[in-house]
């Protein structure tokens, strides 16, 4: 059945131009809040959704400028041969060439044959479908869909509302698996009738009293009602349609009853089972009401892993499950431009599919700090808290991620991952071991930002050389709380080659010792290298003592601090 080759928006809410030639399995949309993930999926939904009218509002145009039409174009390829026929659509069948994935007017050898569907509100706000090519367009010629073909290639819409596809309403998705309506037939007919009987002769019980007061005034008013009123059905406005016949489990619960996460999973099992008559899905926030490994069972009932996929599905996510399900050919980052929004799909990346893997929440993240391993991860997320407590934005305000590289030698690969990936990259390292200094130059040459401590100096260097004597002192103190006198002791001897130990404590927190001190806090296994010990050592000792450090010191941390913002 149809799938979408192509889809262009102009002024319609947060789009002010939008060209996307979507892949025809899953395409999963990602990006920042408000960033026009939910509007594509509601103007493919409103241009080819089966509807007759739809309510627009001022708000609804770009920049709430309703001088500008709201034009919403659809090209449909892998079209049944009805709508291929030159007899039905000959003046609007236009070609579609997928390596450079651009929209002909003229179909030909080679070429695939489309149609595109558009919608143009003006600022009368009367939504206007029609077909269209250039050459129609021309000649002034208007046309519409037929409406039974615009039922069968509508897309489903999987969401809020879903219970709704689990009765045979028309163009739900029963409807379509069923392959025609549940209409009225005998056995509907005799199921109104057998209704009537039964609630007149129960209603008779409740409203006697009613009842009898009925008859008496029309006998005063000499009204014949042949044997006395009765409470029944009225036939002329009670019916039973396909619209009132869903699904009820064997206790006759219905099963629109289900929770949100259990509705969705059971319609997009049943969207795939009627493939052959709706195709196309639709699915905001597809993680809503699922846990993880329900999320990727419908991932998996939508085709995600399928060679061959079952359906075309557009959906947005904000879960790092579903990304880290998904292969980088279904993920299509959301990105704004000075010519409009742009939809870059991460397939087209090489190389990102392990960072997709490892680093999942970091691609919902406007921002990334790729961080040379956990003791730049912990120092960064307590500054955020401390500096948090005096009302500076926290990291999550600015939706900036922290990812451990776990090396050096990662360092770059992630970054330049993320970079070609269109996201603002910052790598925080160390300096006593050097990256390669040519990937490093071509990593900023692209946009990255580069933090370290600078003079081949380690993180330990930095908080033991530039920190305070007093609170150097609380980090000497934090160290044995954690690991105890003895380690402390044994690595401070190693350290300073048996000169100095834990009871040279004056010694060790003056400048020359403090060297050592660095050092011995370096030693296996870290005084500090865990993201949780060094969380606490920002948020107790570094962040409090932020004013008391070196200048070199703060110009790091203060240089971090204005690349967030």
């Amino acid at each position: 059945m149809a799938r979408i080759r192509h889809i262009g928006i102009r002024n319609f809410r947060g789009i002010d131009a939008l060209d996307w030639s979507p892949s025809p399995g899953l395409n999963c949309l990602i990006g920042a809040g408000d960033g026009g993930k939910t509007t594509i999926l509601d103007a493919i939904d409103l241009c080819i959704g089966a509807r007759r009218t739809a309510q627009f509002s001022d708000a609804d145009f770009h920049d709430l400028n309703p001088g500008q039409p709201i034009a919403i174009q659809i090209t449909l390829g892998d079209l049944p041969d009805a709508l291929r026929s030159m007899e039905g659509y000959g003046q609007y069948l236009r070609g579609y060439i997928e390596s450079t994935s651009e929209v002909v007017d003229e179909p030909g050898s080679g070429i695939e044959t489309v149609l595109t569907l558009q919608l143009i509100v003006a600022s009368d706000l009367e939504p206007s479908w029609s077909l269209f090519s250039d050459r129609a367009a021309t000649e002034n010629a208007t046309r519409s869909l037929a409406w039974a073909d615009r039922v069968r290639m509508a897309p489903t819409r999987i969401g809020g509302g879903s219970e709704a596809q689990l009765g045979w309403r028309r163009g739900s998705v029963l409807a379509r698996l069923t392959g025609e309506e549940v209409t009225g037939g005998p056995a509907m007919l005799q199921a109104l009738r057998d209704a009537r009987a039964t609630f007149g002769s129960t209603a008779q019980k409740h409203i006697a009293e009613t009842l009898k007061t009925v008859d008496r005034v029309a006998s005063d008013l000499g009204v014949p009602l042949h044997g006395g009123a009765n409470a029944s059905l009225d036939p002329g406005t009670a019916s039973v349609s396909a619209g009132t016949v869903s699904l009820h489990d064997a206790r006759g619960v219905p099963l629109r009853n289900l929770g949100t996460g259990s509705a969705r999973l059971l319609v997009a099992g049943l969207q795939r089972a009627a493939a052959a008559e709706a195709s196309i899905a639709l699915i905001d926030e597809l993680e809503h009401g699922l846990e993880p490994h329900r999320i990727i069972a419908l991932l998996g009932s939508l085709g995600a892993k399928e060679k061959d996929p079952p359906l075309q599905v557009f959906a947005t996510t904000h879960s790092p499950v579903a990304v880290r399900e998904l292969s980088a050919g279904q993920l299509n980052i959301l990105r704004r431009t000075d010519s409009g929004l742009q939809v870059l799909n991460a397939g087209e990346v090489a190389d990102v599919q392990g960072t997709m893997r490892v680093f999942p929440e970091a691609l919902l993240a406007k921002s990334i700090i790729v961080c040379e391993g956990a003791s730049e991860v912990g120092l960064l997320r307590g500054l955020d808290r401390q500096m948090a407590l005096s009302g500076t934005p926290t990291l999550m305000a600015r939706a900036v991620a922290l990812v451990d590289a776990g090396g050096i030698t990662k360092v770059y690969s992630r970054a330049g991952a993320f970079t070609k990936l269109g996201y603002r990259t910052m790598t925080f390292r160390d300096d006593d071991v050097k990256p390669d200094a040519a990937i490093e130059v071509a990593f900023e040459a692209a946009g990255g930002k580069v933090a370290s401590w600078g003079a081949g100096r380690a993180i330990e260097d930095a908080l033991f050389g530039d920190l305070g004597e007093a609170d150097a002192a609380l980090l000497l103190d934090r160290a044995i709380e954690i690991h105890g006198e003895g380690l402390i002791d044994e690595n401070i001897k190693s350290a300073s080659s048996g000169k100095r130990c834990l009871a040279d404590r004056a010694a060790l927190l003056n400048e020359p010792g403090r060297l050592v001190l660095a050092k011995a806090a370096r030693s296996k296994p870290g005084w500090f290298k865990s993201v949780s010990w060094m969380e606490d050592v920002g948020f107790d000792i570094v962040g409090p003592g932020l004013s008391r450090a070196a200048a070199p010191f703060q110009a790091v941390i203060q240089g971090i601090s204005a690349w967030m913002e």
